[in-house]
């Protein structure tokens, strides 16, 4: 899986990454996986504020998620 899913949809914006291709490399980070292509393009050309900012709001994100899920879970066990 050299060839990764974000590679097939990558979209050529003057080599760039716009906040769609600054959203699926903060997700694949997530998960650990990301194709040398967009790792280069990423750390060469991409702003370093965008994926801190992106990062946390994703972080920020997962929290409430796995909160509203414990809640959840919790409330119907009762």
């Amino acid at each position: 899986m050299a060839n990764g899913m974000n590679e097939d949809i990558d979209i050529v914006n003057d080599g760039k990454p716009n906040l769609g291709d600054v959203f699926k490399s903060v997700l694949a980070s997530f998960f650990g996986v990301q194709t040398d292509k967009n790792r280069q393009r990423d750390f060469q050309q991409g702003k370093p504020a965008q994926f801190i900012v992106v990062g946390l709001v994703l972080t920020v994100v997962f929290i409430f998620t796995v909160i509203a899920i414990v809640k959840i879970i919790l409330h119907n066990s009762l």
